[in-house]
């Protein structure tokens, strides 16, 4: 299997630290940037959806070449899904025209969902089940935040990114690195909405907490510094088991592309396992923390940008919300 192309596609709609930084008392634009990484966040309008933002994607895939009639399966990740039923992925089927003999379903996963639906498609093409697999992935966790909430809604953007996968001869996706740890699943969470915890008057009841972050039980919440201390005991881990599984060094992969959580974060990483600045990329600061779709979007721009080329070795590390975590390395 291999990475065929991959396009993306953002909200119009904006949100910069001129703006945010008007309404947290103490926070100016430049705190904002150092904090987080990021200046501008793309917000989807009140009547656009992950559905929207996904078919975007896969459409400019379409105009850059790729045949809607070629894909045997439609594979969607998303923590954003226009219904709890039916499956986003059938809609998207239906809206794109392919084939109705397309196998098409979601899975419900968010930073370490790229990697992950790169091991599911590998799954697939191995069985023999499809052989040009259209992977989505699309989040519009902005939905999910309290506008006085700085602690979430300085970092999260809307975005989607389609990417088209395709059988090779050559092997250009290697072997995985994957792990869970439900027991963090509280660290970052919506609490209401689904059957454990409908939504209730009393839910949507606002509290402010210590730091001066207001939500409701409706609302997004993140543990920030739980986050931060998983993601430093668990990716220089995955990392490494990764490339033992591939039979490779650190000083062998050409690029590091982790998950954009934000740029703090990302740089603690790039320090912890003392990773070349050159060999790590970072571009997050024009569109914040976008969960899903921040690997593909990063290999996209990487790719324009000329730091990303034919034959490179790619190291892909995702990790968070589950809390789920993943890597594996695709020559490019």
């Amino acid at each position: 299997m291999q990475i065929n192309s991959i396009a993306y596609a953002l909200p119009e709609a904006t949100l910069d630290n001129e703006t945010l930084a008007g309404l947290y008392t103490g926070w100016t634009p430049e705190k904002i940037l150092n904090k987080t990484g990021v200046s501008i966040r793309h917000i989807a309008a009140e009547s656009e959806t992950a559905v929207d933002l996904a078919e975007q994607a896969c459409r400019k895939l379409f105009e850059a070449g790729v045949s809607p009639e070629s894909i045997d399966f439609l594979l969607m990740c998303t923590q954003s899904p226009d219904y709890h039923l039916p499956s986003s992925a059938c809609i998207l089927q239906h809206r794109l025209g392919l084939s109705k003999q397309c196998g098409a379903t979601d899975f419900d996963l968010g930073c370490s969902g790229y990697v992950y639906g790169l091991a599911l498609a590998k799954g697939l093409m191995a069985a023999g089940i499809a052989s040009n697999i259209l992977f989505v992935t699309a989040d519009t966790y902005t939905k999910y935040v309290h506008p006085m909430d700085k602690s979430v809604r300085t970092i999260f953007g809307d975005g989607a990114a389609a990417t088209l996968l395709t059988a090779s001869e050559t092997e250009k996706v290697g072997a995985f690195s994957l792990g869970t740890d439900g027991s963090g699943a509280a660290t970052l969470v919506v609490p209401t909405g689904c059957a454990r915890e409908p939504r209730t008057a009393e839910s949507a009841r606002e509290e402010t907490d210590r730091y001066g972050n207001t939500r409701s039980r409706d609302n997004l919440y993140m543990n920030g510094q739980a986050i931060y201390r998983f993601s430093l005991r668990v990716v220089p881990q995955t990392v490494d088991e990764a490339l033992a599984k591939n039979g490779l060094s650190r000083g062998d992969i050409d690029l590091y592309v982790f998950h954009q959580a934000n740029t703090f974060m990302l740089e603690a990483l790039r320090r912890e396992m003392d990773l070349p600045q050159e060999k790590f990329y970072i571009n997050m600061e024009d569109i914040g923390n976008t969960v899903s779709s921040t690997i593909p979007i990063a290999l996209a721009r990487a790719e324009a940008e000329g730091r990303l080329l034919r034959g490179m070795k790619v190291l892909l590390a995702g990790f968070g919300v589950g809390l789920s975590w993943g890597a594996t390395v695709v020559t490019w």
